[in-house]
């Protein structure tokens, strides 16, 4: 039986980039208990709620299997969040608060604004926003984040906008946004890697 008999094209990649999350998480989790990676509870708070309304945007706009990776997303964000604060950094500093407060103040935006573009517009500036405390700390520290796990992500991104089953700006864009700033992410760990050990 091929896999067409199976699967729908959308349902295909709504499936491949749910199992890139997974491989994401997963060799997050991993790092984190092996004590290479320390997670910051600020980022993976801000991208769990921002990942959950991205989520409810995508179902409500018809993304069908393109949002998928994003709810398996938003869940793994908020445990995430739990580990950040048993075995993550405690040293918080004020662009950190800044930062948090900045974001969630964003969210009353999101759910005034009425205009779907303008909602997911606003989700990808927060979501955005969320890297800067795990950038901060990463400046000095970057073998403390698993750079493949950002690869992972921004692939599961990726697929996900070609599990996309109807296309419009509000349904892609997030996906998008997320595509490139895990992606930049990972680079900017290796590069930050590379100068410091040099």
């Amino acid at each position: 039986m091929i896999l067409s008999d199976l699967l729908t094209r959308t349902e295909f990649f709504g499936v491949l980039s749910t199992l890139m999350m997974f491989c994401s998480r997963g060799n997050y989790f991993r790092s984190i208990f092996l004590g290479k990676t320390t997670p910051h509870a600020f980022s993976w708070f801000i991208w769990g709620v921002i990942s959950s309304i991205g989520f409810a945007a995508q179902v409500a706009e018809g993304a069908g299997a393109g949002s998928w990776a994003r709810g398996f997303a938003a869940a793994t964000c908020f445990i995430l969040v739990f580990v950040a604060m048993m075995r993550g950094k405690n040293n918080i500093k004020r662009s950190d608060w800044v930062t948090l407060t900045v974001a969630m103040l964003a969210i009353p935006l999101w759910v005034i604004t009425r205009t779907p573009v303008w909602s997911v517009i606003l989700v990808c500036a927060i979501d955005t926003l969320g890297y800067l405390p795990t950038v901060r700390k990463s400046w000095s520290k970057p073998n403390e984040e698993a750079a493949v796990s950002y690869v992972f992500s921004s692939l599961g991104a990726l697929f996900a906008i070609l599990a996309i089953e109807h296309y419009t700006l509000s349904t892609w864009l997030y996906s998008a946004v997320l595509t490139w700033s895990n992606g930049s992410m990972a680079l900017f760990l290796l590069i930050r890697r590379r100068l410091i050990k040099s």
